[in-house]
């Protein structure tokens, strides 16, 4: 994820202050672990305080999300020169995953715009600070 001043997916949603999720689900993720992670987007300590430190969530700071699913982000890269995606979850098994996702950090209090599951996109966005924290 990165925190961002503004970001937009088209074709899908934009935000203006924030963080833009870029979301890869394996083979192996659970709807246990969908929940999890949205709870500590919205919880993670991302934002500066007024000294300046880590101190604010997304919460804290009324920002929104910007959720891209990216498959590509499981790519396996260790044999050859070619990314194997073996590891992705099937598109069958990681839209339900991606959905509930984006419905379980709603829940939490967060306005969420979403990209489109499995379309080509163009994403823009202005990463803040820059940050870029990576969740597993």
């Amino acid at each position: 994820m990165q925190r961002v001043s503004r970001a937009r997916v088209t074709p899908g949603g934009e935000i203006v202050a924030g963080l833009c999720v870029l979301l890869g689900v394996a083979a192996d993720d659970s709807e246990a672990g969908a929940d999890r992670m949205a709870g500590k987007v919205a919880r993670l300590r991302i934002f500066e305080n007024d000294d300046g430190k880590f101190d604010r969530s997304l919460l804290d700071v009324g920002g929104e999300a910007l959720v891209v699913s990216q498959f590509t982000l499981i790519a396996d890269t260790t044999k050859g020169n070619r990314p194997s995606f073996a590891a992705a979850a099937r598109p069958e098994i990681a839209e339900p995953l991606y959905v509930r996702f984006c419905e379980a950090l709603e829940r939490e209090g967060v306005q969420v715009a979403r990209g489109v599951f499995g379309a080509r996109m163009s994403l823009e966005l202005v990463n803040d600070g820059p940050v870029t924290i990576v969740l597993e």
